[in-house]
């Protein structure tokens, strides 16, 4: 069980910290949504979830099965819906390094690892969840 606190900061703003750690993250409410848009928004941070989640558990699959994901990174963009507002669907590019290789059972286990994480597996099926692999580029 891992647990957060959240206060309200005024002005559109949280503070969120990690109890057991005491690491703080700052939210404020997006331009286009009478914010200041100076810190991640609450939606910004779920979208961005996904990409930190994807990582950790192929990290995960690359250690158990010997071979390095060191330096891939993720570009997320996240599209909104109105009425409800919500975030309709999240774009995940994965970018592995350049110069890494990598054989055709590990990029099946990559790719299903992505896809199986806590994360995705717990975001409401009717948000659009784009993933694109990019190898090599």
């Amino acid at each position: 069980m891992t647990k957060m606190r959240t206060i309200y900061l005024g002005n559109l703003r949280t503070e969120i910290e990690h109890i057991q750690s005491g690491n703080k993250v700052l939210t404020d409410a997006p331009l286009d949504n009478n914010g200041k848009g100076e810190f991640f928004s609450p939606t910004d941070l779920f979208a961005s979830s996904l990409g930190s989640c994807m990582l950790t558990i192929i990290g995960m699959s690359a250690n158990s099965y010997g071979f390095s994901i060191d330096g891939t990174t993720i570009e997320t963009e996240k599209i909104m819906a109105a009425n409800p507002r919500r975030v309709a669907e999240i774009i995940i590019d994965i970018h592995f390094p350049k110069g890494a290789v990598y054989t055709d059972k590990q990029k099946r286990l990559i790719e299903s690892a992505a896809r199986t994480c806590p994360v995705h597996n717990s975001l409401h099926p009717d948000i659009i969840k784009t993933i694109n692999f990019h190898y090599d580029e």
